[in-house]
């Protein structure tokens, strides 16, 4: 079969690398990395995470990026055209269908998200976010929420410049974007990790970050390590997949997978480390969740010299990291109408942002005016958040590796990812034994149906004798000969 040529391209290698760091890069990495680190164990915690994305993350991610590769399409398209390759059943295709729609719906509540840092920005900036307590800054926040106008207009400008990016297309729009709004972020991620350091809390700051407490290690520290390294690199949600079929064919697919890896936890941590001094140094609670950006830091700025100042980076540093999460929601829709059905980008973006406003609009009156609108329990920024996160993205992730590791023939894969034997060895046995059982522990326990302590003695040893007896028997017989050189 006659590959598909590639409609775009990355002008470079690091333009994939800034634009998925970018994708990976956002609210979660500035506030809830950094907290579940601390409470967690510190460094114990960074370890065990750092295992997990090796375990599910980098395998994942780097099947996303090759079936993108091999397909050169949106998620549907590269999906059908690799399955197709492999005469398999062409109703794959609808696990791409299911991650484009996943991406499509978190920026349907992202863009109210990202909203509040915007308005922030402006609020730090003209002294109207000031009070005398977090029960204060509270108020402030809900007041916002409560105007529809506010809220909505602020969101209206998230979408906006979404669009407006991504309808520049892949070089002029995402690709120029990241190439200055990531370095940008990392300077100002940077100068505030240096502001930090002066604040008084820094040597707080880095013990709540990184001391080795191995008596918070628990079962369910290990599974908020595995959900955290599943969500934080945007697998299954059509991100990864879309920007992975504009790699070009010379670009190794490990070495770039494990570099976004690396740079999305050395974000996370630096945010750690330019937040938890200056909450110490303040006198506030450092697990305060969401409430830390919206409530905590502001009054903290607003005691410190130079505050409004560094509020001002702050809020800007995390309007750019929402940004470039945002882009990478859409683009694999904007990608789909333009490959698919020939309409053009700028027609693809105008016509998905007007489907994105309408959604986003009910995500936003969610909290003013439809906040007693609560089918089973829920307002509708609650049901797109619990749709995507908990059954979405978690049977997308399975669904790929599955396709991955046991359906497509081994040659396609083999090729794409260009490995040497024992790395290819290593890649299927996590793709086909560790990676479905580890995300679908991230499943059940986001859905509370996980009913044991996955750290407990006596699963670890009979994991461990499980594992060790088919990973033997599975890279013997592809192992042994090539390393005879047969």
């Amino acid at each position: 079969m006659t590959r598909e040529k590639p409609k775009n391209l990355w002008l470079s290698r690091w333009g994939f690398v800034l634009a998925a760091t970018g994708s990976a890069v956002g609210l979660g990495n500035i506030w809830k990395f950094p907290y579940i680190t601390g409470e967690y164990g510190g460094g114990a915690f960074v370890l065990m995470y750092l295992a997990c994305i090796l375990a599910i993350g980098v395998p994942v991610m780097m099947t996303e990026i090759a079936i993108g590769r091999r397909g050169r399409g949106s998620p549907i398209d590269a999906i059908g055209r690799v399955v197709r390759e492999n005469n398999g059943n062409p109703a794959w295709k609808a696990v791409g269908g299911m991650a484009m729609l996943a991406g499509f719906m978190i920026l349907c509540f992202y863009v109210v998200v990202a909203g509040w840092a915007f308005a922030y920005t402006v609020k730090m900036l003209d002294g109207s976010l000031a009070a005398a307590s977090v029960d204060g800054m509270a108020q402030i926040f809900e007041t916002h929420n409560a105007n529809p106008w506010a809220l909505g207009g602020w969101s209206l400008l998230v979408a906006l410049l979404t669009l407006w990016i991504v309808a520049k297309g892949v070089q002029k729009g995402i690709e120029n974007a990241v190439r200055w709004m990531m370095p940008g972020l990392a300077v100002m991620l940077l100068i505030l990790v240096g502001y930090a350091f002066t604040s008084g809390g820094f040597d707080q700051g880095f013990a709540f970050l990184f001391s080795f407490d191995t008596s918070k290690i628990t079962g369910e520290a290990l599974l908020a390590a595995l959900g955290h390294a599943f969500f934080t690199l945007s697998l299954a949600s059509g991100a990864i997949l879309t920007y992975g079929s504009y790699l070009p064919d010379d670009k190794s697919i490990a070495r770039t997978t494990f570099t976004v890896a690396i740079i999305d936890t050395c974000v996370a941590l630096l945010a750690g480390l330019a937040i938890f001094p200056i909450i110490f140094a303040n006198g506030m609670d450092p697990t305060a969740g969401p409430g830390l950006i919206f409530m905590s830091l502001p009054l903290a700025f607003q005691q410190m010299p130079f505050g409004t100042l560094f509020g001002v980076l702050f809020f800007a540093m995390v309007c750019l990291a929402a940004l470039t999460s945002a882009i990478s929601m859409i683009e694999a829709t904007v990608a789909y109408l333009n490959e698919k059905h020939g309409v053009s980008r700028v027609k693809a973006a105008v016509g998905s942002g007007a489907v994105l406003l309408v959604i986003s609009m009910l995500a936003m009156l969610s909290f003013n005016l439809l906040s007693g609108w609560t089918p089973l329990g829920k307002n509708f920024f609650d049901w797109l958040d619990y749709l995507t996160s908990r059954w979405m993205m978690p049977l997308g992730g399975i669904f790929m590796v599955v396709l991955a590791g046991y359906c497509l023939r081994s040659d396609i894969m083999r090729d794409e990812l260009d490995l040497p034997p024992l790395g290819y060895a290593l890649w299927l046995f996590m793709v086909r034994y560790v990676s479905p059982v580890m995300i679908m522990m991230v499943f059940l326990h986001a859905l509370g149906w996980l009913g044991f302590d996955p750290l407990q003695r006596w699963y670890w040893v009979a994991g461990a004798i499980g594992v060790l007896t088919i990973l033997g028997e599975f890279m013997r017989p592809r192992v042994m000969p090539a390393l005879a050189g047969r």
